[in-house]
């Protein structure tokens, strides 16, 4: 059996997603402990330059217009041929949206075993491991496979500057295998507003969730972000009722930011929240329940009413400017 570790990168607009890195990293500790070596899986159209930019032993470049755009359809018959000749023991995915429409599909195609939702992927002994995040994160299980096996994992697992290391991989160009009978074509792109801020490049989020009551309420939060210098985003509840646009969404299902302070307000940390802004530098959490999730990853922590600690933080802030 082959120790060949294989990353599935991931292509948006010409760019490879930091995700990429992050498997590029996990690949390149688990082809290390099991002593075989490191491939990458690079499908799109015009990416031979930007190939060279993946550390890895070898990339598999299929350059092609048909790879374009991600039609699941198409990549699935370029993987599933490319994985069924190579045999590796290991396929890295991503646990994206992309990602989990390729995972499962090849899991079944190729009868390998998929473990999904991966926080931790490691080896020990010559066997594979991983910590897969189950329930919304609210079980670890530890996995052990046996064989070959396909793991799609989360985003943020691991450190992308990790999957950035200089060298000049070998590239060896794929072929296409036969595409006829394709049922599935690309319409269009459809991407959220891109006049409303960027809050995955904010240095200070105010994010609030249920705790708020009600929209008339999101003033008392943008009172505190204009005070601090920041910008107002939410849990998923809020954006669901339309108190504000999606680009605002921290989650799971919206965006993962960074920024240098993370002030949750009457958010309780359900797990899909907790995935897009445990990276934060500094999290200050504010929730009138003590045994809320949130207060398990914030730096600092006040029980109480928020409806009395945001005035209270913003007249603090004024006072201390004049």
């Amino acid at each position: 059996m082959s120790n060949e570790v294989l990353v599935v990168a991931e292509n948006l607009k010409g760019q490879w997603n930091d995700v990429t890195f992050e498997l590029l990293a996990a690949g390149r500790s688990l082809a290390s402990s099991l002593g075989g070596t490191l491939s990458v899986a690079a499908l799109g159209h015009g990416i031979s330059d930007s190939v060279r930019s993946l550390s890895a032993d070898v990339v598999l470049c299929a350059d092609a217009p048909e790879l374009g755009t991600f039609i699941p359809e198409v990549y699935l018959r370029v993987l599933e041929s490319l994985i069924a000749q190579r045999t590796p023991r290991v396929v890295l995915v991503a646990n994206t949206s992309i990602g989990m429409d390729l995972a499962a599909p090849l899991s079944s195609r190729l009868e390998m075993p998929l473990v999904a939702y991966c926080r931790k992927v490691w080896a020990e002994g010559g066997k594979v491991l991983a910590q897969s995040q189950i329930y919304g994160g609210k079980l670890m299980a530890e996995v052990v496979l046996e064989d070959r096996g396909i793991l799609a994992v989360m985003a943020g697992s691991f450190p992308p500057d990790a999957g950035k290391a200089s060298g000049t991989p070998q590239v060896e160009a794929v072929p296409l295998p036969p595409l006829d009978g394709v049922r599935t074509r690309f319409v269009s792109l459809v991407e959220p507003d891109a006049s409303d801020v960027d809050i995955t490049r904010q240095e200070i989020l105010v994010a609030v969730g249920r705790g708020i009551g009600d929209k008339e309420n999101l003033p008392l939060a943008e009172e505190l972000a204009d005070e601090l210098g920041g910008v107002v985003c939410a849990s998923r509840p809020l954006i669901d009722n339309g108190w504000l646009p999606k680009t605002r969404q921290v989650g799971k299902s919206g965006l993962t930011v960074k920024p240098k302070l993370y002030l949750a307000a009457g958010i309780s940390g359900a797990p899909e929240h907790i995935e897009g802004m445990k990276d934060a530098e500094l999290i200050i959490a504010i929730n009138s329940d003590p045994r809320a999730p949130i207060f398990d990853v914030a730096h600092y922590g006040v029980v109480g009413d928020l409806f009395e600690i945001l005035p209270a933080i913003a007249e603090a802030l004024r006072q201390r400017k004049r």
